[in-house]
């Protein structure tokens, strides 16, 4: 078997895969990168197997694999990712009459055990954001801390905002989220006001020929990498721990359902497909109220003391 050859025979159907998610499905560079890169895993394997073509590929050769990507240590989340990499690149194929068999069909992921995302209570997110901004950068720092929670977004959509993104007169921006969604969302008081006060400011790095609305001291684009350190630094200085984006998320997500009980517009907000996806926040919810029950209820607190007079 000429492997050169072979390589770049099944490179080629990875190619126009990639392709396919890109210009027909408009997932984000992210996404279309993890395919490919799970897809060039599976190929490296199937050359050292000598199967020369994805027809041959089949159940066995898919269990294989996988098999030795958990040999690898890697997580059941990654594994299932990878299966559905899989699983949707012979979709295409199908589709494109390459092939009339998926082998990943009848191969069950892993479970992943679910874990709730940990979110800030509104006391800690008052705490977080009562810090004074007075440079440029801590201005800029706290307007995003406050978009971040005002509006549930993720960090993606935080740093690919831009200045006429945001409606200030009603109170509102337009954001593009995965699959290049757009969404109007509401924008709290406080945002709009913490952001107003980093536009003043951010006239000493960048002039508004630089359309992005958060900017590095270089008076770039911020990236994703910077927005992550600069509230891990803020977060250990209010002394929440190593906070994160995507914390402040999870916390207006929870906050949000916590008070309106409307699972579908939390989704809505979030910018979820599916609302399986935002249910998670049903969980925490219950907790929330769990512990207001165990604190509260007459009989609830009577087993709490036995408990403790048995501990004792």
């Amino acid at each position: 078997m000429d492997l050169t050859k072979t390589a770049n025979q099944l490179s080629s159907w990875i190619d126009q895969f990639v392709n396919h998610l890109d210009t027909e499905r408009r997932l984000s560079p992210h996404t279309c990168n993890n395919y490919r890169r799970d897809l060039e895993q599976l190929l490296r394997l199937l050359l050292e197997m000598e199967i020369d073509s994805w027809i041959e590929a089949d159940s066995s050769s898919v269990r294989q694999f996988i098999a030795s990507q958990r040999s690898k240590g890697l997580s059941a989340k990654s594994l299932q990712r990878q299966l559905s990499s899989i699983r949707t690149f012979y979709r295409y194929l199908i589709r494109e009459g390459h092939t009339d068999n998926n082998p990943v069909a009848g191969i069950q992921a892993p479970k992943v055990p679910k874990k709730l995302p940990k979110t800030l209570d509104v006391d800690q997110v008052h705490q977080l954001l009562e810090r004074p901004a007075s440079t440029p950068l801590e201005c800029r720092d706290l307007a995003m801390l406050e978009l971040l929670y005002s509006s549930g977004l993720r960090l993606a959509e935080l740093v690919s905002l831009n200045i006429n993104d945001i409606d200030f007169r009603g109170a509102s921006l337009r954001v593009t989220g995965k699959g290049r969604k757009v969404r109007q969302l509401p924008v709290g008081r406080m945002a709009i006001k913490a952001l107003d006060r980093w536009l003043e400011q951010r006239e000493q790095i960048v002039g508004f020929d630089q359309q992005a609305l958060f900017v590095s001291k270089q008076g770039n684009r911020i990236s994703e990498r910077s927005v992550q350190l600069r509230i891990k630094k803020w977060g250990l200085e209010k002394g929440q721990g190593k906070l994160h984006p995507h914390r402040l998320r999870h916390s207006f997500a929870s906050h949000i359902l916590e008070s309106s009980g409307d699972l579908r517009a939390v989704q809505e907000l979030l910018g979820h497909a599916d609302i399986s996806t935002t249910q998670i926040y049903t969980h925490l919810d219950f907790q929330h109220l769990a512990k207001v029950y165990d604190g509260a209820h007459p009989r609830a607190k009577k087993e709490l003391r036995m408990n403790r007079k048995k501990k004792s």
